[in-house]
Order: C-alpha cells, then structure tokens, then sequence
C-alpha cells in the first residue's frame, strides 16, 4: 500500500487541532483510506506552539520550504492565515508539485483564481472545505450534491462572533459595544474585531460560495459589504415586535449573465429556519430548481471542527491518490475553462423590503414630511411605527416599505436626512422573506 504523507504548516489553534487529529486517528483514517496516511513535518516559527501535541516521529521545522520542497510529502496544509506568507507558500507547493489543502478563506478569496489555475496546470489537487463554514461540509455539498441544479439562491450566516453578539444583544437586552466585550473575553472575537463586525469575514466566504453556485470567478473586491457594529437592542425589539429577527447575512443570487452578492445585517422572519440559528452557529441555506430548499448547520469555527474539514480533504486527495486526482471533481465545482467572468450586479439594482429607523423632532408634519419624500419616490409603506420619546428628546420611528428598488431608497433617504426635523444617520436594513 502507497503511503500518503502530509507536511503542516502553521500550529496556531486549528493547525494544533489538525496535527492532533492526524495523529490520534491514524489508524482510523487509514483504515477507511485502505492505505497509511501520516503527519512527516509540522513547521512554525514559534517554538511554543503545540506544546502539548505528542510528535514523536514527526519531524519539526521553522522554515517552511523545508516543508515545501520535502521529497517525503505528498500534501501540504496551510494553516498560516492571511494572505501573505501563505499565498507564497502555497504557489510553492503547488510547483513543486504538492497537493494542498487550506482553511484560508481570505487566500481563497483573493487568490484561489490563480492558485486554481496554477494547480490544474501541474495536474495536483486543491481542498479547502473549512474555508467556509469550519466543520459544516457546505462546499462539498454545493460542489458534489448539488451538481445537478441551477442554484437559485444562496443565504449564510458564515460569521460566529456576529452571529454570538445578535444572539446575546437580543436574549439579554445589552449594547453592541457591551457583548462585544464579553465576547474579546471568551475569544469568539479577536482584539481587533474588524474583520468579524464589519463584514469582512463573511464577504470572503460569501464570495466563494457565489463563485462556486453560479459557475463564475471570484470577486470578493465586489460584494457589497455592511456590518454590525450600528444595531441597537431597540432596533432588536423592534423586528421582533414586527416578528423579524436580525441577523448577518451573506446572500447571493442569479441575473442572467450577474451575480448579486451582499453581506448585511437583515430582517429575517421568526419562523424562518435560518432565525433559529444563534450562538456562535453558522448555517448555509441552498435552494436549487430541483432540490428545492437544503441547510447546512453547525460550528463554523474553532479547533475541533475546522480540523475535522481539513483532514476531509486530505482523505478526499489521499483517496484518489496517485492516479486519480482527475477524477476528483475541480475545486469550484466545474472546469476553469468552464468558469465565467460574470458581472457583480449593482446594489442600486436590488430590490428588497426595508426597516427604516429614524430619529426625528417630535413637532406636527415631521411624518408628513418623510411620507411625502417617501412617495415621491415610488416608495410604499407597509407600516410606520412611532415609538416613544427617545432620551435625547428626539423620537424614534420605524418605516417598513414594500419591495423597492434600493436606488430608488437611496434617493429619498438622502433627501429625508435633510430634513431639519430628522436628527443623526437613519438606519437602513434589508427585509429577506425566503419566499414566504
């Protein structure tokens, strides 16, 4: 039997949580490989880290070419993060003719066209499963279960730390700058939060996700890209009151020869499956014109199931090695020949239902005057909500519009903020009703 033999990269939390798992499960995956798979090389610069893995027979290395260019590894993971060293790395590897597999979403989003290019040329596989969704098998399940539909829509909420902060804002009636904090502490949530609040995170895994649904390249530049960090626990018990629940969605969608993306805090009914996912959960909902409707639920995050979606990959290319990586479906789901330079269709151009927050003077013709505007732009309005005064003295209003065309909205939000009568920046947030 043909041994397949892997070098790590990186011993941070998941590369840890990999390396243990190689190595406590040995006889377990190679037993369903049918042949040996083991861990030769680990390399991080950092003398400390995985202190507490057992690496008895596993060479280590603080220079990662040495891990790279090994004529003993077949597969190399990168679990280094960011975008360089580890594209470098990776290209590396690659050229020297070694499959990879990566939880790098930022890498695969920004880089995964000319890695996959790279790699189809020296004929070696590419996996990256827990770049999405950490231990949810999302990917797997678009690329390979899904194969036979035209994907109508993709919605997710691919970000742990946000998704724990709406939770706990909404259960325990705290402010965003509160949870956040606790959040720091528990470490769902890193020093520098950016990334994780702003969106980021979840425009590089939405990115990949649309690319792979619709058969075009990645343009993680393009998504359109909203955060958190503007949520008050009143706009909170205002959807709810309204039967919505908040929550940071990544959604994408078909338009002919576009692709809509867009990852923005949204309105979601209460009854909708996706509002049932709190904590630090992450869901996929797919919906195909054959299959209809699928979810796919769990941690999106941390050691244990991101390191069980790497070493999945690894099996998948240890399985098919050494002759039959072509048969192993291409890492988007189709040929890169195949793959198109799809348009990113404009947010002026979609059409949503809205929840407006506004912040008004309370005198007499103040709504009159927002309805007005309102009209003038062919905006509907399903409801409109004055709740009581604010402790600023100013009061809080809340408009629900029908379906409209976002550009549409946007003129008329800029005339409505100049208005004397309306007081700081309105919220604007998009409804979602999953067809219902």
């Amino acid at each position: 039997m043909t041994e397949t033999r892997v070098g790590l990269l990186g011993l941070g939390t998941i590369g840890t949580g990999v390396a243990r798992l190689l190595i406590e499960h040995q006889d377990l995956l190679s037993g369903r490989l049918d042949k040996p798979l083991r861990l030769v090389r680990v390399c991080d610069r950092d003398e400390g880290r995985g202190g507490d893995l057992d690496l008895t027979g596993v060479d280590r290395s603080y220079d990662a070419n040495e891990v790279i260019q090994a004529d003993d590894i077949d597969i190399v993971i990168e679990l280094i993060g960011g975008y360089e060293p580890a594209r470098s790395f990776v290209a590396t590897a690659i050229e020297h003719g070694k499959h990879v597999v990566t939880a790098n979403k930022a890498l695969i989003a920004k880089h995964g066209e000319e890695l996959f290019a790279q790699a189809a040329e020296k004929g070696v596989a590419i996996g990256f499963e827990a770049a999405v969704g950490g231990g949810i098998p999302c990917l797997k399940a678009l690329r390979e279960g899904l194969a036979a539909n035209a994907v109508q829509s993709v919605y997710g909420i691919l970000n742990g730390t946000c998704n724990y902060i709406l939770t706990k804002m909404e259960n325990e009636g705290l402010a965003f700058d509160a949870v956040l904090a606790q959040a720091q502490e528990l470490g769902y949530a890193e020093a520098d939060p950016t990334f994780d609040i702003e969106g980021v995170d979840t425009a590089h895994k939405l990115a990949i996700l649309a690319a792979m649904a619709f058969g075009s390249k990645i343009k993680f530049d393009e998504v359109f890209t909203e955060g958190i960090s503007r949520i008050t626990p009143d706009d909170i018990d205002s959807a709810r009151e309204l039967g919505y629940r908040i929550k940071l969605l990544g959604i994408a969608k078909p338009h002919d020869s576009a692709v809509e993306m867009r990852v923005h805090p949204t309105l979601v009914p209460l009854q909708a499956q996706i509002a049932q996912v709190s904590d630090s959960y992450n869901a996929v909902q797919v919906s195909g014109d054959y299959v209809e409707h699928t979810m796919y639920f769990g941690r999106g995050a941390g050691e244990k199931p991101t390191a069980s979606a790497v070493v999945a990959d690894v099996m998948d290319i240890a399985r098919a090695m050494p002759d039959g990586i072509k048969y192993l479906p291409p890492p988007m789901g189709a040929p890169q020949a195949m793959r198109r330079d799809l348009l990113t269709w404009p947010m002026e151009e979609v059409e949503s239902e809205y929840y407006l927050r506004l912040m008004v003077k309370d005198q007499p013709g103040v709504l009159a005057a927002v309805t007005r505007i309102l009209g003038v732009n062919g905006i509907s309005i399903e409801a409109f909500i004055q709740k009581e005064r604010h402790q600023t003295q100013a009061v809080p209003v809340i408009v629900l519009t029908h379906a409209v065309r976002e550009g549409d909205l946007r003129s008329a939000m800029d005339a409505i903020v100049e208005l004397p009568t309306v007081e700081g920046e309105p919220l604007m947030l998009r409804i979602e009703r999953f067809g219902a």
